[in-house]
């Protein structure tokens, strides 16, 4: 780790790469979100057939199947911590801010490789289609860090729980029901051909979430974190 003379970034950065490493050498969390998506996925597809579906519950299948896959796994960026007993050295050298951002950053990129599988898979698999492109795009990344931002401070909290995996979900979910029901809406519009003025609402609402979590969770982190 650097030293506490280390900038913010230096510091975020290496929590950041000590959790990359460890996946990169396990797997687990990107075995698990692939898989859980995957699957998920498939059973979705063989389940509708050739029926067709509106727009919105197009919509709301694609995040149902993006959250239910990210909660697989998002929890494990503390609960490893506790298992192999570095949470203690964590909390005693490194700075609280710096662990969030670099726990944050890990699980934006394992949201991005979820996204990234899932999206053009979902378009193969279902008659979804749409050609605002970057609309969606634009929705799917503020999607992506809202569900980031919350993800990791509910993991921060129910690390030391037993029954962690179920409790991550039913901890998440109220938190992410209000950016769940503008990314429906959004992906809606945006799959209804919807005019970009017509994006503008939900789309306002989930930058404003995501503002206001990061800098709450940053707010609270530390509390959580040396509890």
């Amino acid at each position: 780790m650097p030293d506490s003379r280390s900038g913010l970034a230096a510091k975020s950065y290496a929590v950041f790469a000590k959790d990359w490493r460890q996946e990169i050498r396990s797997r687990f969390a990107l075995n698990t979100i692939l898989m859980f998506g995957v699957t998920t996925l498939t059973i979705v597809s063989f389940s509708l057939g050739k029926a067709g579906l509106p727009a919105k519950f197009q919509a709301a299948l694609f995040w149902i199947i993006m959250f239910f896959s990210s909660t697989a796994a998002l929890a494990q960026v503390f609960v490893r911590e506790e298992e192999a007993g570095t949470s203690l050295a964590l909390k005693l050298h490194t700075d609280p801010t710096a662990v969030y951002l670099g726990k944050f950053a890990f699980n934006l990129i394992l949201l991005i490789l979820l996204a990234v599988i899932i999206t053009p898979l979902y378009f193969v698999f279902t008659d979804a289609t749409t050609t605002r492109i970057p609309a969606f795009l634009s929705v799917l990344a503020l999607g992506i860090i809202c569900m980031g931002a919350a993800s990791t401070l509910v993991a921060a909290i129910i690390a030391k729980a037993a029954m962690r995996g179920a409790l991550f979900a039913v901890l998440s979910f109220p938190i992410l029901i209000l950016p769940l029901i503008l990314l429906v809406e959004a992906t809606t519009k945006v799959m209804s051909e919807v005019s970009v003025g017509g994006i503008a609402a939900p789309v306002q609402g989930l930058f404003a979430y995501a503002v206001i979590m990061i800098t709450a969770s940053l707010m609270l982190f530390k509390f959580v974190w040396q509890e």
